[in-house]
């Protein structure tokens, strides 16, 4: 089994373009269902039936698996059944008749435009270090980026004039964003007052932010920042840095943007991914309803 998992992931990296976190998860949850198709002496893709896939997602449900990852593992699952099918490893697939489980509707958490402004007024700036921060978080929200595609952000990738930034998302897709003036002004700032002080020759090379060793911040540098100001901020909200990204989606919206504008501005590949969002904006409009109106 393993000879084909990793002809399926040599596949996915060389012509599917995927990311190495991308490829990553599929490695751990293929692994995962081959290990459990052991104990049923399962060693050729041919062998495996309906019944294992059924135990396997009852194995998933009795360990309190969220219902979103089990949907994840299906998916991925089905991935690699449609290449063993493809590629004549197998006369059918026995995945195609078991649903994916059904996801909980829990809709991610979002910041008001107030909290955002309150968190976006914490950061020192009179301080490398805190004028930094404060260039991070404007364009997280700016922008509505992915953490991978923050830390990945190269200064050859702004374009001030034209008021947009290059991003590469999820399998290397380039994408142009729009940046609004605020993010703009505080990058420029973090540039020409704190990066040059950050900076280190031979291991910044163009990376927009970096650290105090002089590279790159990474995913957990970011994850600090956005909790070192939530907690000054004494948001009781849980926040993470994609809540950003779920907010700039949301005021988006809430303002009258255009779903598929959101879309491309996201980078999702499936507006329904998007559509998420539409279900916020929905509760958010309930909820004024139940607190303003005299009836409500």
């Amino acid at each position: 089994m393993n000879i084909f998992l990793k002809e399926y992931l040599s596949i996915l990296k060389f012509e599917k373009n995927l990311s190495e976190n991308t490829i990553q998860s599929y490695r751990n949850d293929l692994s995962s269902f081959i290990k459990f198709l052991e104990k049923y002496n399962v060693s050729d893709p041919s062998e495996i039936k309906q019944k294992h896939l059924s135990e396997f997602f009852k194995s998933l449900k009795d360990i309190g698996l969220s219902s979103r990852s089990a949907s994840r593992y299906h998916s991925t699952i089905k991935g690699f059944f449609k290449y063993l099918f493809i590629n004549k490893y197998i006369k059918e697939s026995p995945i195609d008749k078991i649903s994916a489980p059904k996801l909980s509707k829990n809709l991610p958490s979002v910041l008001s435009v107030n909290e955002i402004d309150l968190i976006l007024s914490k950061p020192n700036i009179d301080d490398k270090l805190g004028l930094r921060d404060k260039a991070v978080l404007e364009l997280l929200y700016a922008c509505g980026l992915r953490v991978s595609e923050l830390i990945n952000l190269k200064i050859s990738s702004l374009f001030f004039s034209e008021e947009v930034i290059r991003v590469f998302g999820k399998g290397s897709k380039e994408r142009i964003v729009p940046i609004g003036s605020s993010a703009v002004k505080w990058i420029n700032k973090y540039l020409t007052k704190s990066r040059i002080l950050l900076e280190k020759k031979m291991k910044s090379e163009n990376y927009l932010f970096l650290n105090t060793r002089g590279t790159k911040l990474s995913r957990m540098g970011i994850w600090k920042i956005v909790e070192k100001y939530v907690k000054q901020s004494e948001i009781m909200k849980e926040v993470h840095p994609h809540t950003f990204r779920h907010s700039f989606a949301t005021h988006l919206l809430e303002g009258g943007a255009d779903l598929r504008a959101v879309q491309e501005m996201l980078g999702h590949s499936d507006i329904s991914t998007t559509q998420i969002y539409t279900h916020i904006d929905r509760d958010y409009i309930k909820q004024m309803h139940k607190d303003f109106h005299p009836r409500g």
